[in-house]
């Protein structure tokens, strides 16, 4: 069914920009003009994440590239010994990494993936990648989750995006670090993992990935230098400066400074380690150049999903947005125990046309901490439930999955199948965990 109805991302993009466009204007009241307005003024504006995204795919695959790096995955991809336990190792790898941190763990995974499907024989490579891409379901319940590590960061930014409902930090311990998300977390990263060993298809359907996409390019040797250019570009004392440089400021940044690990640092780490261990400035250039193709639907797709954004969170004469009308309609129906689970749901259908944590705080933060407050629910739970939602929908929405895409030389439609397997068995769980929590 997917591969047969779902199109190109790009023009999945498209049709949900025609879509958000169409129920702006009935919905929330506002002329064509103002709604064009919205979407044209929304489209620059992920251009710093855009080029974080780029940089994230580019610089970890180049690290995948460096020959010790190369070596390592090579050896740990040779564990499994069945395409059913190579599929169990990806998820629980990808999903576990995730959670540590989600920059990390996307381009990992599918790099290990990708590594495994070069070792053992009679593996589906759809599902492989798939299995990859499913354990970043769990991301926004993690270490760096956006929704959660803001709601610990004292400040006015605090108070000022909940409209003065949260005066003080939200601890972690309340958000990603409370014993009901923890088990929430170890229960769905056990669930996909199995879930994905059993979908594997039999032998006669299984479809292997074409030699060609796998294929190794043989290392350039190096000439010998001869010009003072060419002993420059093949210097190693130039890449060790730099990438000492590099490391030094991580270290000061994260152990003296008290500073958490955020995308930025995870690019520094993927960019300077990267420079280290390719050995020469030449050498880190030329696996980074090849690396930079697979950035081209990042680059060509963020900026109308940014437009997506700016129609959602567009304010007309009529002072309301679509976000806050689909916010509000889930405050309508929701109870004390039922609220987190409604806010979950909502915070799922906004990320498919606005996909990115800081987007969903920026819409659901006022109106959903103020109806939480009023309904006497827990922040944490409250701040929680937005971020599985942002998370959950991810898993069929191929906004995140294009770095993944890139690396691996599929299309969305080619994971996307089983990926619906794993919203639906994932949507269970997080629904019954939040009642119980909320119980």
């Amino acid at each position: 069914m997917v591969q047969r109805y779902l199109p190109e991302p790009f023009i999945f993009a498209i049709i949900l920009t025609m879509l958000a466009v169409i129920l702006a204007m009935p919905i929330c009241h506002q002329t064509p003009i103002e709604v064009i307005e919205h979407w044209g003024n929304g489209v620059w504006g992920l251009l710093a994440f855009s080029m974080q995204m780029a940089l994230v795919l580019v610089c970890g695959s180049t690290l995948a590239a460096a020959p010790v790096v190369k070596r390592g995955i090579s050896a740990i991809a040779t564990l499994p010994k069945t395409p059913a336990g190579a599929i169990a190792l990806v998820t629980f790898v990808s999903a576990l990494a995730c959670w540590l941190n989600w920059g990390f763990g996307l381009i990992v995974g599918v790099i290990f993936a990708k590594e495994i499907a070069r070792k053992l024989q009679g593996v589906d490579y759809r599902l492989l990648i798939a299995s990859a891409y499913s354990g970043f379901v769990v991301w926004h319940a993690g270490l760096s989750g956006s929704i959660p590590l803001t709601m610990a960061t004292p400040g006015d930014a605090l108070k000022n995006a909940t409209n003065g409902i949260l005066t003080e930090p939200v601890p972690l311990t309340q958000t990603v670090f409370d014993f009901h998300n923890l088990v929430m977390v170890a229960i769905i990263i056990m669930a996909i993992t199995l879930v994905n060993a059993l979908m594997h298809p039999k032998k006669e359907h299984v479809v292997t990935v074409a030699p060609d996409l796998l294929k190794e390019e043989a290392p350039v040797t190096p000439k010998q230098a001869e010009t003072p250019a060419e002993k420059l570009e093949n210097s190693r004392i130039l890449s060790w400066i730099v990438a000492a440089l590099g490391l030094c400021f991580i270290v000061v940044k994260l152990g003296f400074r008290g500073g958490s690990v955020d995308l930025n640092t995870v690019i520094m780490l993927f960019l300077f380690f990267g420079i280290l261990l390719h050995g020469t400035p030449l050498g880190y250039v030329r696996a980074f150049t090849k690396a930079a193709t697979g950035a081209a639907g990042i680059l060509l797709q963020f900026p109308f999903y940014a437009g997506i954004m700016g129609i959602i969170t567009g304010v007309g004469e009529s002072g309301i947005c679509l976000g806050t009308v689909i916010s509000d309609a889930c405050i309508a129906i929701s109870t004390p125990v039922t609220y987190p689970l409604f806010t979950f749901l909502c915070a799922a259908v906004l990320n498919l046309f606005v996909p990115s944590g800081g987007g969903h705080w920026a819409i659901q933060a006022p109106i959903m901490f103020a109806a939480g407050a009023d309904l006497n629910v827990d922040p944490g739970l409250t701040g929680i439930a937005i971020a599985w939602g942002d998370a959950w929908t991810n898993l069929i929405q191929p906004f995140w999955a294009i770095p993944a895409l890139a690396i691996a030389k599929l299309n969305a439609k080619d994971i996307m199948g089983f990926c619906l397997i794993d919203l639906i068995v994932s949507g269970v769980i997080i629904c019954a965990g939040l009642l119980i929590w909320a119980i």
